[in-house]
């Protein structure tokens, strides 16, 4: 398995490469002018230029993309044009939130997607079976910005249940604090990550459903389950410990690759949330066109995402004994 995970860690190298050399060649296409919006409208033509010529703007493209690769094999993914700070620095401060609401909305995808599925299979042709299928139709088909303007108009205007938009304490700190008796910030946390995160995790959640449920229905059919049956186990215990379990692995790498669009999910639901993370960070990088920031948001996602998909084949592997790496 260590052999395993070496080659995948090292063919995380070629992959960023690859993401970096799409992300520059797409920028270089895109059009614009960084010196031109950051010296705003009234900027002459000699201070554009001139702005251009200190931020090597006008360097070759291969020059350019070449100083970079050196950056990076120093460590330093460069400095923000219009922040006129340290890339890293910028995205260290904003990860942790997108991370959070990425994270609770895997949860809260896996325990709704997980429960509606088995309730779908174990009572297959019911009205609740209907019902689920109809919900998950709903959340596949509908936009994760409608959702999110939708739950937010029912739970944060019209019930005032829950806060509309802003983060509250990162929730490590929250669960610090309520285990030193101040309950109350945890709660205000989960109430703020409440809404992005459903919005976040609709989509998720009814793919995974649907997957749950067809695996189930598989799965109940085995011998295996038809010997638990004859031997007296009563209809929970053999769904939830013998037939849920089985039905599981094919989900497991699903999730994997949920988190990944979960990731770029977050840029909308961000926005529509004021949610202080990469989503926010990722738009106005784009509409200013700060190339090295752009470029080292991309590469922190496609990092995180190829970590994550490693993450899952590892724990597929153990939950499953059938399954060898190589």
């Amino acid at each position: 398995m260590l052999a395993y995970v070496i080659r995948r860690l090292l063919l995380l190298i070629p992959m960023a490469v690859g993401m970096i050399v799409v992300t520059f060649g797409l920028l270089l296409l895109v059009p614009g002018d960084p010196a031109a919006v950051l010296l705003g409208p009234e900027a002459s033509p000699e201070m554009i230029a001139n702005l251009r010529r200190t931020l090597g703007l006008d360097d070759p493209w291969y020059i350019r993309l070449g100083a970079y690769f050196w950056q990076l094999l120093h460590g330093d993914l460069g400095r923000s044009i219009f922040q006129s700070a340290p890339v890293s620095e910028i995205i260290g401060g904003r990860i942790g939130a997108t991370i959070e609401l990425a994270v609770v909305a895997l949860l809260l995808a896996t325990l709704i997607g997980v429960t509606l599925g088995v309730l779908a299979a174990v009572r297959q042709g019911s009205l609740i079976d209907t019902a689920t299928m109809l919900l998950a139709q709903l959340g596949v088909s509908m936009p994760v910005y409608w959702l999110g303007l939708l739950l937010m108009l029912a739970f944060a205007v019209q019930l005032n249940w829950l806060p509309a938009i802003g983060r509250g304490a990162p929730m490590p700190e929250a669960i610090i604090a309520a285990l030193s008796g101040r309950p109350q910030v945890l709660w205000d946390s989960i109430l703020h990550i409440l809404l992005p995160a459903l919005a976040l995790a609709a989509n998720s959640a009814a793919i995974i459903s649907r997957l749950v449920r067809t695996s189930m229905l598989e799965v109940l059919r085995e011998d295996f389950v038809r010997t638990a049956y004859a031997k007296g186990l009563r209809r929970p215990r053999v769904v939830v410990r013998h037939a849920l379990r089985n039905a599981l692995l094919p989900v497991l790498s699903v999730i994997g690759l949920r988190f990944g669009a979960l990731l770029g999910g977050a840029v909308l639901v961000e926005m529509i949330f004021a949610w202080p993370g990469l989503g926010q960070l990722t738009f106005s990088a784009v509409s200013q066109r700060d190339l090295p920031l752009i470029q080292g948001i991309v590469l922190t996602f496609a990092l995180i995402f190829a970590l994550v998909n490693l993450v899952v084949d590892l724990l597929y592997a153990l939950v499953d004994p059938r399954v060898r790496l190589g």
